[in-house]
Order: structure tokens, then sequence, then C-alpha cells
């Protein structure tokens, strides 16, 4: 899909409502608005936590060289998903962006691989552990708020597309993607009860 953009502002907003995509308006405080505000908010979150990864220092190039497109991936699907949650019901069409089966696959499959190699757990892990990590807390502390907002709104206009599923999943990709960095970069988690 091309998008082209032509002027930052336009004005139309300054009543309190936007433009959703492909026609129709509705209020900036309407549950749609907040559902894909906060989509847009997580994925500066992780787009922040991508910039801590690409300013590792030397000798960090493997972690770097593993996530970096993975991250990527997760800001271009959450895109997708934004794209999706700001289109009326009555206007989408099978075939536009939206988060797929085959996106949550992936982060299950990577959620595998990367616990396959971390020890397990007996108590919570407190945020932190690096800058890269915390940052990475940060954006699933984030994603459970996003996945907060998109179940009310799926609550007043049910959803048809796995959007729920894919932020549930995501937020538990970002987890073990914090304790993989940590483990990589040879940072102790601090867990709750020790």
């Amino acid at each position: 899909m091309a998008i082209r953009i032509d002027r930052v502002f336009t004005r139309s907003g300054d009543d309190g409502e936007t433009s959703l995509a492909l026609g129709g308006r509705v209020g900036k405080d309407s549950q749609r608005v907040e559902a894909y505000g906060t989509i847009d908010e997580l994925n500066c979150a992780i787009g922040a936590a991508r910039e801590e990864l690409r300013s590792l220092p030397a000798g960090a190039e493997a972690i770097r060289d593993e996530l970096d497109p993975l991250i990527v991936r997760v800001q271009r699907s959450l895109f997708d998903l934004g794209a999706y949650l700001a289109t009326a019901p009555d206007r989408y069409k099978e075939g536009m962006p939206a988060p797929h089966a085959g996106d949550i696959r992936l982060l299950e499959t990577e959620i595998d691989r990367w616990g396959k190699e971390l020890p397990p757990l007996n108590s919570f892990v407190l945020p932190g552990g690096s800058r890269l990590a915390a940052a990475l807390h940060i954006s699933r502390a984030v994603c459970r708020r996003a996945e907060r907002e998109v179940v009310r709104l799926h609550r007043a206009e049910p959803l048809s597309q796995p959007a729920i599923p894919y932020l549930n999943r995501l937020s538990d990709w970002l987890f073990v993607a914090a304790r993989r960095a940590s483990k990589a970069m040879g940072a102790p988690e601090t867990l709750w009860k020790e």
C-alpha cells in the first residue's frame, strides 16, 4: 500500500475529531483512536529500545545483529495493526494491513527458541538489567496497556483480525527479548524474591 504525505498539518482535527482510514470521522477521544494511539506509543517505545540496541558498544554485534531485524519486523507489524484499528469495521476488506496468525507464530517460535537458552525463573524479574533490557521492559508494559485498550475496543466493536492475541504474544516476546538481551550482555537479572 503506497502512502503519500504532502502536508503534516491539515487543521481538520482542530474540532476534536479525526479521520479514519478509508473515510469516516470520530472523536479523538473515541475508543478506536485510544486503541490505535496506544499502538503508536508502543511502536515509539520499541523504537527507543531499538536505538538502545543500535548504540551498544563493540563486542555486542551478535545480539544487535540478532534482534535488530526482529524489532524492525515487529515495528512494521505494529503499523499494520494501527492501520487495521484506524479502519472502520464496515470499510475493512480482506488483504488490507492487519495482524495475522503467521505473525503470532513467528513470535511464539522466537519465544520458544530464546526460552530454551535462558535459565528458568522461580520468581518475577524486576525490570532492568541493562539500558536495553529496561527499554524492552518499558515496551512490554506499554504493550500490555495497548492490549487493554484493544480489548475495550473489541468489546464495543468486535474485531475480525487477531489483534488481541498478537498483542498478548508480543508482550511475552518483549519480556523474553529483555531477558535474552541481559544474558547476551552478561547483565544480571534481579528477581523479585530471591
